[in-house]
């Protein structure tokens, strides 16, 4: 059962010393001067465990994005404190991977080349670092696309070459932020399906923003339930679907069942 607590956290095995924790963070946004200020996260509290695959989900404007660029460094929280790895977080870090809902793949560079992109910003070798692309792109099925250039590939395609790109450097925490919102049913459908199966041979930390119940009810282990006005979190459910997880298990009803919780806790079942 799910306790209604807004600072309820995301308890179990090695939470005490997990991947992420977020501590009574407030996010408050101020445009300039004269303008109102937009509170946008109240005293969220969380933890993440490590390996877990853990999905936000709730409506357009609850903070769920920002959260995920807080727990990535991008922004500074106006209170509270977010640990990753048990060292707070200052900024980007190189053991956390984000992808974003647009591929951002450079049109001048060969998918090879995109991929490969981290490994020239870390400065690493890059000649060292090629088989190891090239790895990934098998891994993700696009070994025969590795000379092709963004525009000659779909769009699930190039969701699929900005995910190597994240992988290349093997970080073992990614932030997603509705990295296939914009894809059409059946090729997010396959793109989930194959993020699981990566998922389920690397086992690295991945927190997943989505505004699709579905989908979060599909690929996780636990969802994050989060209310509006002021942005925070309403509930946190366990889903115990066994994995691994297959299309069919949409038919359950432990699937349907959890789905509905969802939908009361963010009240569009009443």
């Amino acid at each position: 059962m799910v306790e209604l607590q807004t600072d309820q956290r995301l308890s179990g095995a090695g939470a005490a010393t997990g991947a992420i924790q977020v501590s009574g963070v407030d996010k408050v946004f101020r445009r300039g001067q004269g303008a109102v200020p937009v509170e946008a996260l109240r005293d969220v509290s969380l933890d993440v465990a490590p390996g877990q695959f853990v999905s936000f989900v709730g409506p357009s404007g609850c903070g769920k994005s920002t959260l995920l660029k807080l727990i990535g460094g991008l922004i500074e929280p106006t209170a509270g404190r977010i640990t990753v790895g048990g060292r707070e977080v200052a900024g980007p870090r190189r053991d956390v991977g984000i992808m974003f809902q647009t591929p951002v793949l450079f049109a001048w560079r060969t998918v090879l080349e995109n991929v490969l992109l981290p490994i020239e910003i870390c400065g690493l070798d890059r000649r060292a670092c090629l088989e190891k692309a090239r790895g990934i792109l098998r891994l993700v099925g696009l070994e025969d696309r590795e000379r092709a250039y963004p525009r000659e590939l779909s769009g699930g395609m190039q969701q699929r070459a900005a995910l190597s790109r994240v992988l290349v450097v093997d970080p073992p925490i990614i932030l997603m932020d509705e990295p296939f919102g914009a894809l059409d049913e059946f090729t997010r459908e396959k793109m989930n399906l194959e993020l699981l199966r990566i998922w389920g041979e690397r086992r690295q930390t991945i927190v997943f923003v989505t505004h699709s119940i579905v989908e979060a009810v599909f690929l996780s282990d636990r969802v994050v339930v989060m209310g509006t006005r002021p942005g925070r979190v309403l509930s946190v459910l366990d889903v115990s679907l066994p994995r691994p997880r297959t299309i069919e298990m949409m038919k359950s009803p432990e699937f349907a069942a959890t789905a509905f919780e969802i939908r009361e806790h963010l009240g569009v079942a009443r």
